[in-house]
């Protein structure tokens, strides 16, 4: 039979860094309660740890904005261009700091509209547009990025309004142009209207090339009965190598009531139907 000090003394053999077999023999001398205990808790601890990992949840991404919130941002992006660029006089007020916030203001709505796709929907050009600024009439020149007479004191010149005519069914494109060409005093100012004829196609999704065909002016005001002047045009060997009779522009931003532009030449230019 065991001795009473063994008793007492087997709580403190269990927990000690004895072997196994000790364990055992304790059961076999009379003590069944004895049980085994594991000498690797942190295996208990990785589990509960992976369990906990387990039940994790993964937050899914915010949905997409709809469609009504869309539009009254598209909506508020458009009010905020329109602000930035009403009063440059068409780009030929603008500074530096006018053309970058004015590019600024441009990305951020052909950001959330997204690209254009003309290729389903060219009706979207159609119509009458009016050119309310252009950065590249800062450089103080008619032909903006483009050779042009200049506008101001050294030549007597005052640009009106200008605007974009489109017929996609024809495939006319014309720039039409409204001047004040001064005269000497006591003659009254000249008025005339130039259109600039081209043809247009859509290259890709939303690239537009424009062809030149011819120039006609018309007067307006009290020589308004005159019928329209048409200008020879510039044979192509007389022609500079800047001035090719061609262009292209990428149409980044449409809707019913604004189109954005931007030229091959960096020019960023905004129209609102007319």
């Amino acid at each position: 039979m065991a001795s009473l000090s063994s008793i007492f003394q087997a709580p403190t053999s269990i927990f000690s860094s004895s072997s196994t077999s000790n364990s055992l023999n304790l059961q076999q001398k009379g003590f069944p309660f004895l049980v085994k205990v594991d000498r690797h808790p942190q295996r208990k601890r990785s589990f509960v740890l992976k369990s906990a990992l387990d039940e994790v949840n993964v937050l899914d991404p915010p949905p997409p904005p709809s469609e009504d919130a869309k539009s009254e941002l598209i909506a508020s992006l458009k009010l905020k261009l329109l602000s930035i660029v009403s009063g440059l006089n068409r780009g030929l007020a603008a500074s530096e700091d006018d053309i970058q916030k004015a590019d600024a203001a441009a990305k951020e709505l052909e950001a959330v509209a997204g690209p254009v796709d003309l290729s389903s929907d060219l009706d979207k050009l159609q119509g009458r547009w009016k050119l309310i600024y252009s950065s590249a009439f800062s450089s103080r020149t008619l032909g903006g990025s483009r050779p042009g007479p200049p506008t101001g004191r050294l030549l007597p010149i005052t640009l009106g309004q200008v605007f974009q005519r489109i017929d996609v069914l024809s495939k006319d494109f014309d720039n039409i142009v409204e001047l004040e060409l001064g005269a000497p005093w006591p003659l009254p100012p000249l008025e005339v209207t130039a259109t600039l004829a081209h043809k247009f196609e859509l290259l890709g999704s939303a690239n537009i090339k424009i062809t030149f065909e011819k120039t006609s002016v018309k007067t307006k005001g009290t020589l308004s009965q005159l019928p329209p002047l048409e200008l020879p045009r510039i044979p192509d060997a007389l022609r500079p190598p800047s001035n090719t009779g061609s262009g292209e522009f990428k149409v980044t931003f449409v809707d019913a009531d604004m189109r954005i532009t931007r030229g091959d030449r960096g020019e960023l230019r905004v129209f609102v139907i007319s």
